[in-house]
C-alpha cells in the first residue's frame, strides 16, 4: 500500500442495485470484493449519483420520451434514464453493505438540471470540473483504481478521464458491473484499453 494510490468506488448505490429504479444486473454482488479492495490502498473516495427531481436525463421530464432513448443535448447525445438517485431518497443511499468509513472524500455529481454527470471529474459537456483532480493533486495521489456501477457509464467516463488528466488508471472489472446498452460494454473496454487505462480482471 502506497500513499499516492486511490481506489475510487463509483455509484455503488441502491437504485443502481438490484430492485432499485435503475438495476444493474449483479450490482450487489461486487460489495464485499469492493469492501475487500479498500483495504489494500491508503485512499478511499466514493462518488454519488446525486439528482434534482427535474434532472433533464430523466425520461419522465421529456413527454412522449422512452427510459433509454437518446435526445440531443447542447453537450451532446443524452440517454434518457428511468427516474434515479434523486437528492435525498433512499434510492440515492450507498448499497447499506457498502463499507464507508475509510471514505475520506464523497464526490456527489449530476446536480445541476440541465447537465448529466457521468464521470467523477466532468460534467458531460467535458469541461464543468467536479474538483476531484485537484483534489487528488493537491494529496499527491497519482494512481487510481477504479470499481462500481456501471462498467460501461460513469467507471468508463471516469477511468477515461483520469487517463486524459495524467492519473495512473485502472479498472477492477470483476468489482464492477455493466448496464451494457446496445453492446456499451464491448465499447467502453475497447475505449479504455486504448487510452491505456488498466483492465484487471482480478
Amino acid at each position: 500500500m502506497t500513499a499516492d494510490r486511490a481506489l475510487i468506488v463509483i455509484d455503488l448505490q441502491v437504485d443502481f442495485c438490484p430492485g432499485g429504479r435503475l438495476a444493474v444486473a449483479g450490482g450487489d454482488e461486487i460489495v464485499p470484493l469492493v469492501n475487500a479492495l479498500q483495504a489494500e490502498h491508503a485512499s478511499v473516495i466514493l462518488t454519488q449519483d446525486w439528482h434534482p427531481a427535474d434532472h433533464s436525463s430523466f425520461a419522465g421530464n421529456h413527454p412522449g420520451a422512452e427510459p433509454f432513448s437518446t435526445v440531443e443535448a447542447p453537450y451532446g447525445p443524452q440517454v434518457l434514464w428511468p427516474v434515479h438517485c434523486v437528492q435525498g431518497s433512499p434510492g440515492a443511499a450507498f448499497h447499506a453493505d457498502l463499507a464507508t468509513e475509510r471514505a475520506e472524500l464523497v464526490v456527489r455529481k449530476g446536480f445541476r438540471p440541465a447537465i448529466d454527470s457521468y464521470s467523477a471529474f466532468f460534467e458531460n459537456d467535458h469541461q464543468t470540473p467536479t474538483g476531484l483532480a485537484g483534489y487528488l493533486r493537491e494529496r499527491g495521489i497519482e494512481a487510481l483504481t477504479f470499481c462500481g456501477l456501471a462498467t460501461d457509464f460513469c467507471v468508463r467516463w471516469s477511468a477515461l478521464d483520469a487517463a486524459r488528466l495524467g492519473f495512473r488508471a485502472s479498472v477492477r472489472l470483476d468489482a464492477c458491473r455493466a448496464i451494457d446498452l446496445d453492446g456499451s460494454l464491448a465499447q467502453a473496454v475497447e475505449e479504455m484499453r486504448a487510452a491505456g487505462v488498466g483492465l484487471i480482471e482480478g
